[in-house]
């Protein structure tokens, strides 16, 4: 891109250079600036002109030429055929003019118009240059060279040379080289500039590393598992690229225009050559500087670049929050999105229980965790792990279980320092004939507010309950705040009991729920949204939730999710912060809204523009407009267009709130409670 961008920077410079001496020996010069010096080496002005002019035709104005041969040998009309014709009709007549004798000559118009365009196209190299520092950030993150053990001694590589099985070191600082398996090692990684999460990751034995992240505490021996193209760098840059050359419905209805648009342009020439030469008899040149002027301004650049350049904005500006379209389809449909229906478990929650409630009934609440976590230390089950994390958070004594007895979908069952603790559902208990008590009535009540109750026992008597629940995720009240902000409907959809699901609704301030429904009946609810006219985006992250993505307008996976939930949707999120939802419906709002307002630009321009420079003013005003100023017009109009698109870039999007809401965004705490107090309900 960079050297694009310096050719055309060349043939711009050059065509200037040599513009302002033909410009001053033209009529213009000698007539409106009054610059009478004789041309060189007694050259008449129009040779002269024309010796300067070839290098600028020829030369500068080279890529028109073939411009505008590649698209008549693809059998389409574009702004290059335009303005080779333009170029080439003015330069010829006068070479013609000069060859015979000399006389009114437009050498001028022809550079100029020429050195213009090219000034437009190599602004627009630059904004669209500058909507594609997302991926040349994306590319500049991967590390150029990598540390090989083999045989094991260190050698360091280029990064390109890494194969699959060799085994990497990452010392403290250091970026990973390609995406792996840790092997052996103890350390933080920063994933934030791959997966935009903030906060860094500890990674151990057997834990997944990505490329180009960064390692910051302990050293890591990584076996590679991924490279090249293969990564997952390399396949968000993909990603990026693709969605940012793809064409939206919008872009595609603004290239027919552009087509039909440069065939007015041509017709539109001819006739008012025509008109001005054989009905209002005028002079070949004064009718030709019509017909140059009208094909000239009614170059359709700035309609081709309306929605390409507002595309890759968009894409870059995802890219860079970690919200990867997949397609410029995808950006559109973004914006007409008026209802979001997410997946509770693991997208609007954590998918990993907590405990809420702590009952006790005639014992210490630190002496029931530190029985309780002994026995669920013995444990894999997720609520055995939540009951541990609790007891060790709060200070706990660690102590040991012997005789440890799970009892599948009942609980488990050990002995801690000579007492029977029985740590359970109420089925365990009636088998170990431990009567509830005063805690029945508890445990109901927890259960109809959605949360899980494990009930302790000690010695063949009921001491407590243990509540636990699925949290929201950290943003994910923020992230519903601004859909609503956005007019967007929220439903929850989940195929958890409606108690559960209408309490994280409550907390999260989600309207609709739909609970209970089986993983294959997902996506008909959706369609029954459909149905009633709404445009509809489902966000999840499981195998389950791949039908429903397929079926909704646009799928959005979360990036933590399945690879089948990934490839199905539509949008992906990297950092699996439903934040992200109305970041990515906001970017495409914002990006939908420049399409327009350019493509506005671009047929209005044209409205106006083409009659003045027909010389449809010109009997009644005077008003004529010359070739080198629709050329500047034209250029003018393109410029305004890209700039346009890169003012997306300063559209505000969502962010987390410094401190979540006490309703619950953050996660919950636990709520120790006496068993005579109704406790606190989150």
């Amino acid at each position: 891109m960079a050297s694009t961008v310096g050719d055309m920077r060349r043939r711009f410079l050059v065509a200037a250079v040599l513009s302002i001496p033909i410009l001053l020996w033209s009529p213009i010069g000698r007539d409106v600036l009054n610059f009478n010096v004789s041309a060189p080496f007694g050259l008449r002005d129009d040779i002269f002109q024309l010796i300067l002019s070839i290098p600028v035709v020829f030369w500068a104005g080279w890529i028109f030429f073939d411009g505008a041969a590649r698209a008549l040998r693809a059998r389409t009309l574009d702004m290059m055929v335009l303005v080779a014709v333009a170029v080439a009709a003015g330069w010829l007549y006068s070479l013609v003019v000069t060859l015979t004798g000399g006389g009114e000559v437009f050498y001028e118009a022809a550079s100029v118009l020429a050195t213009f365009v090219l000034l437009g196209h190599w602004f627009e190299m630059r904004a669209r240059g500058g909507a594609n520092e997302a991926i040349r950030a994306l590319i500049d993150l991967a590390p150029p060279k990598a540390t090989v053990l083999r045989d094991g001694i260190e050698v360091e590589i280029p990064t390109a040379e890494v194969a699959v099985g060799d085994l990497l070191l990452i010392r403290p600082g250091a970026k990973v080289a390609v995406d792996g398996v840790v092997e052996d090692g103890d350390s933080d990684l920063d994933e934030s500039m791959v997966t935009g999460e903030s906060l860094p990751v500890h990674k151990t034995s057997g834990d997944q590393v990505i490329g180009a992240t960064l390692n910051t505490t302990g050293t890591l021996r990584v076996r590679a598992t991924k490279v090249g193209a293969d990564t997952a760098l390399a396949q968000i840059v993909k990603l990026v690229q693709e969605a940012q050359n793809s064409k939206a419905p919008g872009q595609r209805l603004a290239d027919r225009a552009a087509f039909w648009l440069v065939f007015v342009a041509l017709l539109g020439g001819a006739v008012t050559f025509a008109v001005w030469y054989l009905l209002a008899d005028r002079s070949v040149g004064e009718a030709m500087l019509f017909a140059i002027t009208v094909v000239v301004i009614t170059c359709p650049d700035a309609l081709g670049l309306a929605t390409p350049t507002a595309i890759m904005v968009g894409t870059g500006l995802g890219a860079q929050r970690g919200v990867l379209f997949k397609n410029a389809m995808a950006l559109e449909t973004a914006a007409r999105i008026d209802t979001v229906v997410m997946d509770k478990t693991g997208t609007l929650t954590k998918g990993e229980p907590e405990v809420t409630d702590i009952v006790t009934d005639g014992i210490d609440e630190a002496e029931m965790l530190a029985l309780v976590a002994a026995v669920e230390r013995e444990s894999e089950h997720p609520l055995a792990r939540a009951v541990v994390l609790a007891a060790e958070s709060r200070g706990a004594a660690e102590m040991r279980a012997e005789d440890f007895d799970s009892v599948p979908g009942h609980g488990a069952i050990a002995t801690v320092d000579g007492r029977r603790v029985a740590v359970g559902n109420r089925r365990l208990m009636e088998r170990e004939k431990v009567d509830l008590g005063s805690l029945a009535d508890r445990r109901q009540q927890l259960a109809e507010n959605g949360r899980t109750a494990v009930v302790v026992a000690v010695d063949g008597r009921a001491v407590g309950l243990i509540a636990m629940a699925d949290a929201p995720r950290d943003t994910a009240a923020a992230a519903v705040a601004a859909l609503r902000a956005l007019d967007i409907e929220v439903v929850m959809l989940t195929g958890d009991n409606e108690a559960t699901a209408k309490r994280i609704a409550g907390i999260l301030g989600v309207d609709t729920v739909i609970a209970e429904v089986l993983p294959g009946d997902k996506s008909a609810k959706i369609a029954e949204l459909q149905a009633q006219g709404r445009k509809v985006a489902m966000v999840g992250d499981g195998v389950n939730d791949a039908p429903a993505l397929a079926q909704a307008d646009i799928g959005i996976a979360i990036g933590a999710g399945t690879d089948v939930a990934i490839e199905t949707a539509d949008l992906v999120l990297m950092r699996s912060d439903p934040l992200d939802v109305p970041v990515a419906l906001q970017i495409g709002r914002g990006t939908l809204r420049k399409m327009r307002q350019n493509l506005g630009w671009a047929v209005g321009y044209n409205v106006i523009a083409l009659p003045i420079a027909a010389g449809v003013f010109e009997p009644a005003f005077g008003l004529v407009l010359r070739p080198e100023i629709a050329a500047l017009s034209m250029s003018g109009s393109s410029i305004i267009v890209a700039v346009n698109a890169v003012m997306l870039k300063r559209i505000k999007l969502p962010v987390a709130p410094p401190t979540q809401l006490s309703s619950g965004a953050t996660s919950p705490s636990i709520a120790t409670t006496p068993l005579v107090e109704t406790g606190r309900v989150l």
